[in-house]
């Protein structure tokens, strides 16, 4: 497997439960490079449960990305402003990499299959909301066409530095 190519015998499917302790080891790494969320305290799968469960509905599916029976990453949509009826047709969309399979094209395939999900789900608008230190991120998700939609500036702080919060949206 080459640079920013995935493993042709990789798939994507919909998560099930005994993903949830990977799932977490991949989230708890982004926790800890302080620029790829704005949790800093490290998760525990029992921890993940509640996030897990929310999304075993059609309506916010929670995909993994699966090569030679490994977990590298996983990508989910999730209810912007929940329980708010006017905005019942934007989702949010998110993505972690395990950092071992980072450029290996694993977060494109992801992205893809997450949006052409979020389309047949029927959502007209995705946001991304991420932190502007995350450049990789910030370019993959531009690279599909989302667009700079609002900055919530210098309110995350990491390692005593304060870091703006960017929304990146996209209209299906």
């Amino acid at each position: 497997m080459t640079k920013n190519q995935p493993n042709p015998t990789a798939q994507i499917r919909t998560a099930v439960l005994s993903d949830l302790p990977r799932l977490t080891d991949i989230y708890n790494q982004a926790i800890a490079t302080l620029s790829c969320t704005c949790d800093t305290t490290p998760f525990t799968p029992e921890d993940r449960l509640a996030w897990f469960d929310d999304h075993q509905t059609n309506c916010y599916p929670l995909f993994v990305y699966e090569s030679e029976g490994q977990v590298l990453g996983y990508a989910y949509l999730s209810p912007y402003r929940s329980g708010r009826e006017a905005l019942r047709s934007i989702a949010e969309i998110s993505y972690y990499i395990d950092f071992s399979a980072h450029r290996r094209g694993i977060a494109t395939h992801l992205v893809h299959h997450t949006l052409h999900a979020a389309h047949h789900l029927g959502y007209k608008n995705l946001v991304a909301i991420l932190l502007e230190c995350n450049t990789p991120s910030i370019a993959l998700l531009e690279s599909f066409g989302f667009e700079p939609w609002g900055t919530l500036p210098m309110v995350a702080e990491l390692q005593n530095q304060h870091v703006s919060h960017l929304y990146y949206g996209l209209k299906l």
